[in-house]
């Protein structure tokens, strides 16, 4: 009898990559050590907002080991300006973005010359001996007052500190009803405004980029997310023609998003390397990371949620501001607008308006950080609906019962013009609440409040969905988006039966390398470890757009398996061939191909063998079973899942510990579950962190004050709770594999579930808010405020008034 072969798919392999990194065989970009190489160290501008008055790097010249040094004047006519790939309206106005800084530097950190010598540190040591003279101009940081008439301007050419105005009218796209009339029908009416701080992504593996023009291609080496992109960008931006370029990214140590852009250290390494005719490379410290590399979110959210008295939802108004930094990078105008779709998330509304105005200050660009747009739209309808719950006195389980839509409405067109094609909130709901024990915990906050603890327990909860699979190309370009959303995929079948699979994708750090031999394996019946994975790199993998947006598996996976089919095809004609029977008659299963009927067989590796040999191949046929494909979704994916969290808060000194956390996320078809775990675990820590930990801060002359790790407070896992997690199953149908996505869930979902625990425990004291990240000091200051409004006149207004991370960012209000 023959014994039964364990599927992959599902099953929780160990991740084929990790041998060689926690072995350290791996190689990083700053470990490319190449003859004649040469080092490059960059100045960074100590201004927010300066015009450069004089620059003097002839002290620098005569530095030991310095080959030369270069500021932006020098590059001015071979720069270009860093490229925006997504202009959100006709009329946004974008500013030149040079690699180096020309005239004028608009944020601190902002590149103004380079060094370029034999060593690192001979280079960095050279820095010190340039002599930059600086005239101050006005620095904007506030976005309120930025876009405030006769407000100081960022680029005073463009006449305007609003880039963009960004508008989604549910009316006008047919997909719902008028906001104003719904909310001026409606029995309770919640405004809150609530202020998404500004993160740093914080990735393990600072950049770095290697240029080596000495072939007959220029091949650039880059801690990089998107090597096919960046390729097409830095031919765009340097004129060197595509099929001169080869870019290669190596092992890549985690991104977040942050490693999804054409840096300006990029453009500059490549054309030193060009003009100097030998290997360059750069690499950041940290301290260059935190100030140089795109922040994330930072948006002034204010919502207005309308509702019956019985708890219906009618209408949501979103009006936001959000801060671009001093440059649009490469989809910095559009990240804001990903989260349009998702403010009214898992629930039925009659009309809903997204209006977004898009503001330049004197700060670090901002650009995608890990979920882009989604978590800061979850964040905001979750609280409401917290919100809305203490407004009705409903539990805000029930309320969320009430709206959200019911497994069997599927597929569902929502008021924001999406149509979600699967999904089960009940199922995952119930079993987040049971592993949770709410009712308990919900009987022992009576109990606390009733006694008049000093520390009160506070219940969080997080129902989301988010878009993944970012990619209908069709889609993203009716958002004027500069690219498609299309992967695609190889496999070679070897002679010796061996297995290649090339990838658009690029992974750092998600075990695409595991998984896609998983679903190789399981597809073409060949063993795990027969299969190969290469990726990130142009020559081997010429076609692909990479990874981000939770799109790898739900777009590249399913590129793999429809070249899968095309393989399996193929081998079917030859073996037919073989066996000397009709196509019709041969049937495909592990790995086998036999005749129906009979116990003829032979199986797939023998028949690439034979296509190789191609001794004796029906007519017409050529001889290799090597096949590729390119999909393109006509949708999203939509994950979706609960987050349940149970906060002590102690209301004497602000101190919050989270005491018990629960998830139960539905990914739709799960292939290896440990990575699904690796990768809940992970986004949970990264939400928990904004909640808690984590904000940049700029004082009042723009400078970053928290460009280190002693400042910003990145937890680690001994600031964490452990995790109970679970999921629920409802295949996606926008895809063959069924799966959704799992990269963000996590960080979208835990942000909400934390804060609305927190304000859940000291509500009772007249506290309806407090910013992020809730320090103890930030919540004993809301309690201190709540309390006082709460005991009636004379007190102050209950939440917000905190202030915002610092005196630059404004509040909430």
């Amino acid at each position: 009898m023959t014994a039964t072969v364990e599927p992959e798919v599902g099953r929780a392999r160990l991740r084929k990559e990790d041998a060689r990194l926690i072995t350290g065989r791996t190689r990083w970009t700053d470990n490319i050590s190449l003859p004649g190489m040469l080092h490059v160290a960059v100045l960074r501008s100590p201004m927010a907002h300066a015009r450069i008055s004089n620059i003097d790097v002839s002290a620098a010249k005569e530095a030991s080991g310095v080959l030369a040094v270069v500021t932006g004047a020098d590059l001015a006519d071979e720069q270009g300006s860093l490229p925006c790939a997504w202009p959100i309206t006709e009329d946004m106005k974008a500013p030149p973005a040079p690699a180096l800084a020309v005239d004028t530097v608009n944020f601190a950190g902002e590149a103004v010359a380079v060094v370029v010598a034999r060593s690192a540190a001979e280079a960095h040591d050279a820095l010190e001996a340039i002599d930059i003279d600086y005239e101050d101009l006005p620095v904007v940081l506030d976005m309120n007052e930025a876009i405030a008439d006769g407000a100081d301007l960022v680029h005073p050419d463009l006449g305007s500190n609003a880039s963009a105005t960004w508008i989604f009218d549910s009316a006008e796209a047919g997909s719902g009803g008028d906001v104003e009339q719904a909310i001026a029908a409606s029995d309770v009416v919640v405004e809150r405004t609530f202020r998404q701080q500004r993160l740093i992504p914080a990735f393990m593996e600072p950049r770095s980029v290697v240029v080596d023009p000495t072939g007959e291609q220029i091949t650039m080496w880059s801690a990089t997310q998107i090597p096919h992109i960046l390729r097409w960008m830095t031919s765009a931006v340097t004129g060197v023609p595509e099929t001169k370029i080869r870019v290669i990214a190596p092992d890549v140590g985690g991104g977040f998003g942050g490693k999804l852009q054409i840096t300006p250290e990029e453009i500059v390494t490549f054309l030193l390397a060009r003009r100097l005719g030998r290997p360059v490379k750069w690499t950041e410290s940290r301290s260059e990371s935190m100030v140089s590399a795109h922040h994330g979110r930072d948006q002034i959210q204010k919502l207005t949620l309308a509702a019956t008295q019985d708890g219906t939802i009618k209408g949501l108004k979103v009006e936001l501001l959000a801060d671009m930094g001093a440059y649009l990078r490469l989809v910095t105008p559009g990240v804001p607008i990903l989260g349009a779709f998702m403010y009214n998330a898992i629930y039925k509304m009659d009309a809903y308006k997204f209006v977004c105005t898009n503001v330049f200050t004197n700060k670090t660009p901002t650009d995608a950080y890990r979920g882009a747009g989604r978590p800061e739209a979850t964040y905001a309808i979750e609280r409401m609906m917290d919100e809305l719950a203490a407004e009705l006195s409903m539990d805000p389980m029930e309320l969320r019962r009430k709206n959200w839509i019911k497994h069997e409405e599927f597929p569902f067109n929502t008021v924001a013009g999406l149509t979600y094609d699967s999904g089960n909130y009940e199922a995952a709901t119930a079993k987040a609440m049971e592993d949770f024990g709410y009712d308990a915990l919900r009987a022992e906050q009576a109990e606390r409040r009733e006694r008049g603890d000093a520390v009160q327990l506070g219940i969080g909860i997080s129902t989301y969905t988010e878009m993944c699979g970012l990619a209908p190309s069709r889609v993203l370009g009716a958002l004027s988006y500069g690219a498609g959303g299309w992967e695609h995929a190889a496999i070679r079948m070897l002679p010796t039966g061996k297995v290649e699979v090339i990838t658009g994708t690029s992974p750092h750090g998600q075990g695409h390398e595991t998984v896609w031999s998983q679903i190789v394996a399981d597809k073409l019946g060949v063993p795990f470890d027969d299969v190969e994975v290469l990726h990130g790199d142009t020559q081997s993998s010429h076609k692909g757009m990479d990874s981000y947006g939770s799109r790898s598996l739900a777009v590249g996976g399913t590129a793999l398996v429809l070249a899968a089919d095309k393989v399996i095809d193929k081998a079917r004609t030859i073996a037919a061939h073989m066996m000397e029977c009709s196509v019709d008659d041969i049937e495909f299963s592990g790995g086998s191909m036999k005749v129906r009927g009979t116990d003829t067989s032979t199986d797939i590796q023998s028949i690439a063998l034979q296509a190789h040999v191609a001794h004796d191949l029906p007519d017409g046929v050529e001889p290799s079973l090597d096949s590729e494909a390119t999909f393109d979704p006509e949708n999203f994916s939509f994950p979706h899942g609960t987050h349940l969290c149970a906060t002590e808060v102690d209301t004497e000194t602000g101190q919050v510990r989270i005491r018990s956390y629960v998830c139960v996320d539905d990914v739709g078809k799960v292939v290896n579950p440990m990575i699904v775990e690796g990768q809940v675990h992970g986004g949970l820590v990264q939400g928990i962190a904004q909640a808690l930990f984590e904000g940049a801060v700029h004082d009042e002359s723009g400078t970053l004050t928290t460009g280190t790790l002693a400042d910003y407070l990145v937890p680690s896992a001994a600031d964490m709770p452990s995790f109970t997690t679970g999921h629920t199953e409802t295949l996606a149908t926008s895809n063959p594999l069924g799966v959704k996505g799992v990269g963000e869930a996590g960080t979208i979902a835990s942000t909400p579930a934390v804060v609305n625990a927190i304000v859940d425990a000291v509500r009772h004291r007249g506290v309806n808010d407090v910013e992020m990240p809730c320090t103890p000091m930030r919540v004993w200051q809301a309690i201190q405020g709540g309390s006082q409004a709460a005991a009636g006149p004379g007190g102050t207004e209950s939440g917000g008034g905190l202030g915002s991370l610092d005196a630059s960012q404004g509040g909430a209000r």
